[in-house]
């Protein structure tokens, strides 16, 4: 590969983004037998480094190292899942601080990535020291990242289930973008081929539906089809 690929895994919280991101690399080497690695998120180190979470003139550091942190894997790697992107902290800085200033950088650095996975909303919310708010944020959050995703016409799909449905909803969701990479080997074609199958037979819509599939089916509805 001339340019490694990178895998942004975003959403809200406790909705699966570190577990999805540490047990991807070792499916997608096995998979394609490239190198793959992951790079968790920066905020979670700086939260428990400084006994706080950040102020608002605190987000554009933050989004910075984990730019950096992305950037350092990719240098020595062919495949990059990320815990998050710098998508998320300017999605934050919104919702806390109702402060757009790192919308544009962060979304303009995001189209970098080939694919956005939106972790689903059907898991249990639970505690997580100082990152996490409350299970009420989870929505607002899950529908703004999704309306910025939406107007920026990034490619990105939604990965639900449980335990290890959950990677396997990722790897189907991945198939296409490595057919295209030129990395999909027999058994990700099988897998993209039953996908496929299953899609044709979905002929309906839903609000905020977390099932991938029928996600595409809305996707496609509000933005046409993909140029």
């Amino acid at each position: 590969m001339d340019e490694p690929l990178i895998i942004a895994i975003v959403g809200a919280e406790s909705t699966g983004k570190t577990t999805l991101a540490r047990e991807l690399p070792a499916r997608l080497t096995g998979l394609t037998g490239q190198r793959s690695t992951w790079v968790g998120e920066h905020l979670r180190d700086w939260c428990e480094r400084m006994g706080r979470t950040p102020r608002a003139d605190e987000q554009p550091a933050i989004a910075a190292a984990q730019t950096a942190a992305i950037a350092e894997a990719a240098a020595s790697h062919d495949i990059v899942v990320c815990d998050t992107t710098p998508l998320m902290t300017a999605v934050y800085s919104r919702m806390l601080f109702d402060d757009e200033a790192l919308r544009a950088p962060a979304l303009a650095w995001h189209r970098r990535c080939g694919l956005t996975l939106l972790t689903a909303l059907d898991l249990p919310w639970e505690a997580d020291g100082l990152q996490r708010d409350g299970p009420h944020v989870r929505e607002p959050v899950d529908a703004l990242v999704r309306q910025w995703l939406l107007a920026e016409g990034l490619p990105w799909s939604v990965v639900g289930g449980l335990g290890p449905a959950r990677i396997e909803a990722a790897l189907d969701a991945l198939a296409p973008l490595l057919r295209a990479s030129g990395l999909a080997t027999p058994g990700l074609f099988t897998r993209l081929d039953h996908r496929n199958a299953e899609h044709a037979a979905r002929n309906w819509i839903c609000e905020l539906c977390d099932d991938p599939g029928c996600e595409h089916q809305s996707l496609l509805q509000r933005v046409g089809p993909e140029r």
